[in-house]
């Protein structure tokens, strides 16, 4: 939000700094400007970032009180000037106002103005929106819109003609339709509330006001409004009918309970003086006392001044926070403190704008906060003991370890995931979680694997131009039901591009073999045999791209290639390997313990053996052969050249040349030929076996 310092100045008379620094004290206490720029109205236009839970910040008297409280000085009521009392100028009845939805809407007021005459808006009005960048529309809307802008509170005027029979505040009637100021016609339910009159709804309450009862250059009388709305239903409307409005933006974290008479005050004077006419009647409020009690009206919270200095600690001047400086702060923010038997004890009422305090350590944190933190000595927690590592830290530290040695960068995402990746990429029978507030309908699910959110993250990546991606995270994955939530740490892997040239394998295979590899490297650092499978997979992985891995017979990851159908949601254009690892498996095997073994001092041998073999014999049955000839001199297997004819006359089409390589070595003594004449004998006969021709030469 926007905020000017001219504004803010009118309520701070005695402000003793300049504008850039009360930026920077402002922005230390939390009410962060994020930009200073200078304002066509005079002074400087501060572009503001406040937290959701800071409503009562998110004005400009809210700010000011902010500052009121970090200086020290003397803070203008809201009720002079510009808010002062409307005085009544024409005798009547106040307008008949009703709320029907008493747990939605716990204050509605209304006031009356009669013979207005409707124009643009003037004098500080189109000043201070101009410097702002606000949208002009007429006095009377404008009047609403200065009403927030100064006080947070939204307001909003009714043409009083339109309006037949009094005030109604309602739930929607099912398949209700309502035409709003944007032009648009929506279709209610019974969900949505409504600010109706006797016959038909009038607005969507706490979002956008209705386009019949508009104000118009044509309006002669004016029924202004103000109103306390709960933040629940105003959030459900304004997602259901996708409206995000400065209204539903307050609502929706919270107004202030005692705001309306205030708001009515100043929208109605502005409205006055503005346009003319007469105010006719009394303010109508209408309160509903079950509201008052959850809001305005709340439980006091106990206030130790021990804890306050306990929890705080030393300052840098040495002198603490004492009992005075706890008061000082408090009450500059709108509480109420009466102490209690003990010295240093205090009951604090809570003011009406301050929703979000709550317990005892939220008014330390307020203390602390506008003291300013960067005031508080540095030093380090007490502690005694010793630092006693979790019970799977060694695996976690491995897991890490040699995923990043095999060239991935540890990645974080979001927890949050939409239903359709949930479906689409979670177990259904471990069931999903869903959000019970969901920010958006793109994160409405806990998410059930880390794997939808690897595929964005290399989406992500290819589609800023990093075409070789290696990533890996690992975090927590969530199953069950709202009910009963399962937490268990789980880990995704995600690959796209070549980045190694290899002639093992075909062009396409090379990624999936690399993941393989990877996966298969990570389990190796765990006791068990590791094996594959290919039963049976995910509906995400292509078909016939992708396996099972298991630590001794027990599933513990999946891997496989992205199908055509999600690579092309993500717009996708080259091949991404993905592995998911069910990390709390991991978490709970044990590791394998390294063995050391001295170098043997005597010379390896190597023999070298070229085979055709069909296409159907992998390498990993050539190695099995090999190994199950118990030659415990065999050192290392491994293969040298693999070569393919296209055209099939060096080597026989649906056939491949490799070159195997075999270092013998003893550790007791230097190998005899006789030896090595035999083992090559038995390893010739092996290969022979697996279906492979010795070439000559």
């Amino acid at each position: 939000m926007n905020v000017l310092t001219k504004w803010l100045r009118s309520y701070l008379p005695e402000l003793p700094v300049d504008d850039r620094q009360l930026a920077e004290d402002l922005t230390l206490r939390g009410i962060a400007v994020e930009g200073e720029f200078e304002a066509a109205c005079g002074g400087a236009l501060y572009e503001m970032d406040i937290t959701t839970n800071r409503v009562d910040a998110m004005n400009h008297y809210g700010v000011a009180r902010e500052a009121a409280a970090i200086y020290d000085v003397a803070l203008k009521p809201l009720t002079e000037g510009l808010a002062a009392p409307v005085v009544e100028t024409v005798a009547g009845e106040g307008f008949p106002v009703r709320i029907e939805a008493k747990d939605w809407c716990g204050r509605f007021t209304a006031r009356v103005i009669r013979g207005v005459s409707v124009g643009p808006a003037t004098g500080l009005i189109a000043e201070y929106f101009a410097a702002l960048g606000q949208k002009p529309i007429s006095a009377p809307v404008d009047a609403t819109n200065f009403g927030w802008l100064a006080m947070g509170q939204p307001t909003h005027v009714f043409d009083l003609d339109k309006i037949e029979g009094g005030i109604v505040v309602r739930r929607a009637k099912a398949g209700e339709k309502l035409r709003l100021l944007d032009g648009t016609e929506r279709v209610l339910v019974a969900d949505d509330l409504v600010v109706a009159d006797e016959v038909k709804a009038l607005g969507l309450a706490g979002v956008m006001g209705g386009w019949d009862s508009r104000v118009t250059e044509e309006t002669k009388n004016i029924l202004v409004e103000a109103a306390w709305f709960d933040p629940t239903p105003i959030r459900a409307s304004s997602r259901r009918h996708g409206l995000h409005t400065d209204a539903s933006h307050r609502y929706e974290r919270g107004a202030d309970f005692n705001g309306p008479p205030v708001a009515s005050a100043l929208v109605t004077r502005l409205v006055v003086e503005q346009c003319g006419g007469a105010v006719v009647g009394p303010l109508v409020d209408v309160i509903v006392p079950e509201v008052v009690v959850r809001t305005a009206n709340r439980k006091p919270i106990a206030l130790r001044v021990s804890e306050v200095q306990r929890h705080l600690g030393a300052t840098a001047d040495g002198l603490g926070v004492s009992a005075e400086v706890v008061e000082q702060y408090l009450v500059a923010l709108g509480c109420c403190l009466s102490k209690g038997a003990a010295a240093g004890e205090y009951s604090v009422a809570l003011p009406s704008w301050r929703l979000d305090l709550e317990r005892e350590i939220d008014l330390v944190e307020e203390v602390a906060r506008v003291y300013g933190y960067n005031r508080f000595a540095d030093t380090l927690p007490a502690f005694a003991g010793e630092v006693v590592e979790q019970p799977h830290a060694g695996q976690e530290r491995v897991i890490r370890e040699t995923l990043r040695a095999l060239g991935y960068s540890e990645a974080v995402s979001s927890t949050f995931t939409s239903a359709e990746e949930a479906s689409a990429f979670g177990d259904a029978g471990a069931g999903v979680v869903a959000m019970g507030n969901p920010l958006s309908e793109e994160a409405g699910m806990l998410r059930p694997t880390l794997v939808p959110n690897m595929a964005a993250m290399l989406a992500q990546n290819l589609h800023r131009d990093v075409s070789v991606v290696r990533l890996f995270e690992m975090g927590t994955v969530f199953t069950g039901s709202a009910v009963e939530v399962k937490e268990e740490s789980g880990i995704a892997i995600g690959a796209t591009g070549a980045a190694f040239a290899t002639s093992l394998y075909k062009a396409e295979d090379a990624l999936f073999y690399e993941v393989k590899g990877t996966v298969e490297a990570l389990l190796a650092k765990f006791a068990g045999a590791v094996t594959f499978d290919g039963a049976s997979l995910p509906a995400w992985i292509e078909a016939g791209r992708g396996a099972w891995a298991l630590l001794d017979g027990k599933v513990v990851a999946v891997f496989g290639e992205l199908n055509a159908a999600e690579a092309q949601k993500r717009k996708l254009r080259q091949t991404c390997v993905l592995a998911e690892v069910k990390a709390q498996a991991l978490l709970g095997a044990a590791l394998k313990s390294p063995v050391a073994k001295d170098v043997s001092r005597f010379q390896a041998v190597e023999r070298d053996f070229s085979f055709v073999f069909p296409d159907a014999v992998r390498w990993v049955e050539i190695e099995a052969g090999l190994r199950g000839l118990g030659i415990a001199e065999m050192l290392r297997v491994t293969p040298v050249e693999i070569f393919r004819d296209a055209k099939g006359k060096a080597v026989a089409a649906g056939s491949y040349s490799c070159l195997v390589r075999v270092v013998l070595q003893s550790g007791e003594r230097t190998l005899t030929e006789e030896e090595l004449s035999g083992w090559s004998e038995k390893i010739v006969a092996a290969l022979t076996k697996l279906g492979g021709a010795q070439r000559a030469g």
